[in-house]
């Protein structure tokens, strides 16, 4: 766990990398002090590489505006952020990404975009189909950003490619009822992501490590399963990726399969503003975020048949928080594992690790953290000392379930 190993050029201390978590620590889609504050301190904890996450590369990419826009405007900010990381010996990565129609006009500043016209029910919001010329365009805006993120000193980039986010939207037959050239068979599906995938590994060069975050199953029936998810990573390893990351789930449809677990659902209608939205989801919330069992290494079957199938480098992600969970998944030939909830929990849980390979990181996965981040700042409940007694509550309910 503690050797050092590379993505493409760039070379890590050991194998631990912070997941591209959504810290919703942004303020009007550029970074903060508590942004910076908080890589720092993962940084500090022992991580070999800490991701930046869910960086939009144009303005129609966008989400939150906690959410950064990868812009040059912002490289100064991100600059000191990542000189910060480097200098507590770990690297810097930022994802980057296009949520297509999961997002609403005000934020966007236009009517949202997918691979197909509809309306998402999830958001809510009409949606409009991408035509030829915008992808094309909206390609070269990756490749903008890769050079963007040089620029502002990371040494990676995480395209993400899963979790029902445009790329995604464009390889699952769920979202993607298109009749030209980018939709129909699997092969069409994946015109999109090559052509993303030529502008990322041109603008990184031979001196940037590129990830890719791809799913291994959707997580419903009628989206991608896990032969055609293997016959895509099969084509982002012909592409060029130095490494995917092995994740599921579809945000719009299944979202708790890629955390596990269920949704507190008082807690996270607590810190909405919008009336409508608040009291429709604590109506609603049970159907529309369904849970899904937690169990540790919640991916790992799935994964080990990408591991068996493919060459280049993979990294875990799903249910680790524990040092022997950890260090199975060094056992079974991953090159590397990722950490969220751990280390929203304890920063330091790497070097905790270190001193102790036994180390459990106490986190419950009663996904608080997760509730909070699409109206506030990510922090686990472990650390506050002030929540309403309903939350309270709500959480140790909850806690109860999952030792069931």
């Amino acid at each position: 766990m503690f050797n050092p190993a590379k993505i493409g050029p760039v070379t890590l201390r050991n194998r631990f990398i912070r997941s591209a978590a959504f810290e919703g620590m942004g303020k009007d889609n550029a970074p903060t002090d508590m942004l910076r504050d908080y890589h720092w301190s993962v940084a500090e904890g022992g991580v070999g590489m800490t991701t930046l996450a869910y960086a939009g590369i144009c303005r129609s990419a966008l989400s939150f505006k906690t959410q950064l826009w990868l812009r040059p405007e912002i490289v100064p900010a991100l600059r000191e952020i990542t000189d910060g990381i480097h200098d507590r010996g770990a690297r810097a990565s930022i994802q980057i990404g296009h949520c297509g129609n999961m997002t609403h006009r005000s934020t966007a500043g236009e009517t949202p975009v997918g691979a197909s016209s509809g309306f998402n029910l999830y958001s809510p919001t009409f949606v409009r189909a991408l035509t030829g010329d915008e992808l094309r365009l909206l390609s070269r805006r990756f490749g903008d950003a890769v050079r963007t993120a040089r620029d502002a000193g990371f040494d990676c980039v995480e395209l993400h490619a899963g979790h029902g986010y445009l790329i995604s939207q464009f390889l699952s037959p769920y979202t993607n009822h298109r009749r030209d050239e980018f939709g129909g068979s699997l092969d069409n599906r994946m015109r999109f992501m090559r052509m993303v995938m030529e502008q990322v590994m041109r603008a990184a060069g031979n001196d940037m490590g590129v990830l890719v975050k791809t799913n291994m199953r959707d997580g419903f029936k009628g989206g991608l399963e896990i032969d055609d998810c293997l016959t895509v990573a099969r084509e982002l390893e012909q592409l060029g990726a130095h490494a995917l990351v092995l994740s599921g789930g579809f945000v719009s449809k299944a979202p708790m399969y890629v955390m596990r677990g269920s949704m507190p659902i008082h807690a996270m209608t607590h810190y909405m503003t919008q009336l409508w939205l608040k009291y429709g989801v604590r109506m609603a919330g049970k159907l529309m975020i369904p849970s899904v069992p937690y169990k540790p290494l919640y991916f790992l079957d799935d994964a080990r048949r990408f591991r068996r199938e493919l060459k280049l480098p993979l990294v875990y992600v799903g249910g680790v928080s524990r040092g022997k969970d950890a260090q199975k998944v060094i056992e079974e030939g991953f090159d590397f594992i990722q950490l969220g909830r751990a280390l929203i929990k304890e920063p330091d849980f790497v070097n905790r690790l270190a001193r102790d390979n036994a180390h459990d990181s106490g986190c419950t996965h009663v996904n608080y953290c997760i509730a909070r981040m699409y109206s506030k700042e990510m922090a686990c409940h472990c650390h506050l000392s002030d929540l309403p007694t309903a939350i309270t509550r709500e959480l140790e309910r909850l806690e109860k379930d999952q030792r069931i």
